[in-house]
């Protein structure tokens, strides 16, 4: 049988399959997903549960003109291999290729750029009112969102707002019983609720048929079914959560049954007002190994080698270790050693390696779902209560908790602990991920203090230093691996606003603020060749500034390269402008080395840090452009 996924240039071709095509074509897809993880990781689990739901999606409206939306982004493979992308999916997430989110760039069909959760509810209802607005009413609007992006607060004021307009849109409810790992809270509860007891559905469609043909009894035994139907939802509790935000509620649906999926899309296509379809699928679905074991190929390592049929015998294994191992080994130390410290994450327990916490230490442990506004003002009340809270998130989803930073955290002036993973270039996940500006966003407040390690020496001492401090403090470090600068002896202490010189040199100083410094040491070491000894400072600091350390070289030395894998903007270098302006120095000598002021594509770690001057021959090259600069013409 000859293959049918190539010849899929857009979804008007599906509408060409027969039935039995179509499960082929599902094979094909999962294959192709397949295919994509013997050669890079990539999101895996998430992209088989949602292959039927995409086609079914896709034959049901025609997305060149409506809108959909997908909530988060990272199950959308499906979606580009029917999009016309096929003969470029080879190159997802690698460097000008394909990215693993939507991206509006590449197809018509993206929208937005979805890289986290909850904000599709909003954004379709958004173009529902302006295309209403505009005249454009026919236009169909679609959101699917997963279950575990559902509890975001963000979708339920949305929901709320739709109810009251009555916009005529409708939500898919993906619900595979996880977000990244297993969900947790009472909605999650809820929903399997309703998935026990989803049954009615299917027998009040049965007794519909019947009574439509009783032509005297008909339309009054219609009314009496309506509300027997309305006290069995209200006695099983299904659906009513949404029925009383203004939805009409349908399903649960077998989110693998293709032809059913179409049907029930046809009939609930030209309905009226805010309709939810809550569809059941298995993360995983179509790979055994996926399917028993969701959270371990969400986004799994490589596949090493592969067995009969498709199966997965091994990945391709690693012994290297990251900061993000250095650092959920130094919190389960920490919460061994003092009961008080506790952990918190926002569905990401496997991401930051906290499953041994999660299991030493389940009293202490509390993974509070995609919420982080939630999970920063938790925080606060369990610090206002005399416990030492590490909130452990990812840099760029804790912008999302920005006013409770603020408010329930730095106004209060209380001793939390932010371990912010992933701080910096995230590689293959792209701009929706990259952990670019939270040194701006951290020292903007008063009572803040805000630090990076160095190297692999500086981790746990930081990160211990940071539980014994009395005020908010926050640490960041990246997704990469770890590694060790040679220093003459053993690493400075933590001491608070204290820099650590490794070098110092009279032709100029790299400024390191965080796991770049290795590079400046590299940098420092092509420069020495030339002749030139440019020093070398562990910045560790951003707030508070060592300012007599850093003044002093920008103050003595001709050059002074400020580096750092953050925003440029309101950022490391920034922060040692104001402090020389502050002190009336001329800081003409300061060049600073950071992420440009623009959104940074997906590509391979070190091809971005290379491409923006981050690498030691960019470093080097620095010191080299400042100095020809300088001589007289």
């Amino acid at each position: 049988m000859s293959a049918l996924l190539p010849t899929i240039t857009g979804p008007a071709d599906l509408h060409k399959l027969s039935d039995e095509q179509l499960q082929q074509l599902t094979r094909e897809i999962r294959e192709e997903l397949v295919r994509v993880l013997t050669t890079r990781p990539a999101h895996f689990a998430s992209n088989l549960g949602v292959v039927e739901l995409t086609l079914a999606l896709h034959m049901t409206f025609d997305f060149s003109k409506d809108r959909l939306i997908w909530d988060t982004g990272h199950q959308v493979y499906p979606h580009k291999l029917v999009t016309g992308r096929y003969d470029r999916f080879h190159t997802i997430r690698t460097r000008g290729g394909l990215m693993g989110f939507p991206h509006p760039g590449e197809s018509p069909y993206d929208l937005f750029m979805t890289g986290h959760a909850g904000c599709s509810v909003s954004t379709v209802s958004g173009l529902k009112a302006a295309d209403d607005l505009m005249g454009n009413g026919d236009r169909k609007a679609v959101a699917v969102i997963g279950d575990g992006a559902l509890p975001s607060g963000i979708v339920f004021e949305a929901l709320n707002n739709i109810g009251g307009l009555n916009q005529d849109l409708l939500v898919v409810l993906n619900d595979n019983k996880m977000s990244i790992c297993p969900r947790t809270g009472g909605l999650g509860q809820y929903l399997d609720q309703c998935r026990i007891t989803g049954l009615y559905q299917g027998g009040k469609r049965q007794i519909n048929r019947v009574l439509g043909n009783i032509p005297v009894l008909g339309e009054m035994a219609h009314s009496a079914l309506e509300q027997v139907r309305d006290g069995l939802k209200a006695f099983f509790k299904d659906g009513m959560l949404f029925e009383e935000m203004g939805f009409r509620y349908f399903g649960p649906v077998d989110g693998h049954d293709l032809p059913g999926l179409r049907k029930i899309l046809r009939d609930l296509k030209g309905q009226k007002g805010p309709i939810l379809l809550h569809v059941f699928t298995n993360k995983g679905h179509g790979i055994p190994e996926a399917a028993a074991d969701p959270v371990t190929y969400h986004t799994p390592p490589v596949f090493e080698e592969m067995g009969p049929n498709g199966t997965i015998k091994s990945f391709r294994k690693s012994s290297a270790k990251a900061y993000t191992d250095l650092i959920s080994a130094g919190i389960h130390a920490a919460m061994a050693a003092d009961p008080k410290v506790a952990v918190l994450t926002a569905a990401m327990c496997q991401g930051n390696k906290l499953e041994q916490v999660r299991t030493d230490f389940p009293d202490r442990f509390f993974d509070v779902g995609i919420c982080e506004s939630h999970a920063v003002a938790f925080a606060a009340g369990m610090a206002k209560a005399g416990m030492k809270p590490v909130v452990d998130i990812y840099s760029t989803f804790l912008q999302r908790s920005f006013d409770q930073i603020f408010q329930e955290v730095c106004l209060q002036n209380l001793p939390v602990v932010f371990a912010m993973d992933r701080a910096g270039l995230t590689g293959p996940e792209g701009p929706t991920h990259h952990g670019t500006f939270d040194v701006p966003y951290m020292r903007l407040f008063p009572n803040m203090t805000a630090m990076a390690p160095g190297d692999e020496a500086d981790a746990v001492p930081m990160l211990n230093f940071a539980l014994g401090h009395p005020g908010p403090i926050g640490m960041r470090y990246p997704k990469t691996n770890i590694d060790r600068v040679e220093r003459s002896g053993e690493a400075a202490p933590i001491e608070l606003g204290k820099a650590e010189v490794i070098d110092w040199g009279e032709d100029g100083c790299f400024v390191a603020f965080g796991t770049l410094l290795s590079t400046c040491v590299a940098a420092a070491a092509k420069l020495r060749e030339e002749g030139l000894h440019v020093g070398v400072v562990n910045a560790r600091f951003v707030k508070p500034l060592d300012r007599e350390t850093i003044l002093r070289a920008v103050e003595t030395l001709p050059v002074v390269v400020t580096v750092e894998e953050g925003t440029i903007e309101g950022g490391f270098g920034s922060a040692v402008l104001e402090a020389a302006n502050a002190a009336g120095l001329d800081a003409r000598n300061v060049v600073r080395c950071g992420i440009p002021d623009r959104f940074i594509e997906h590509g391979d770690r070190g091809e971005l840090l290379a491409t923006l001057g981050l690498n030691a021959d960019g470093l080097a090259d620095a010191v080299r452009k400042h100095r020809e600069a300088l001589r007289p013409v």
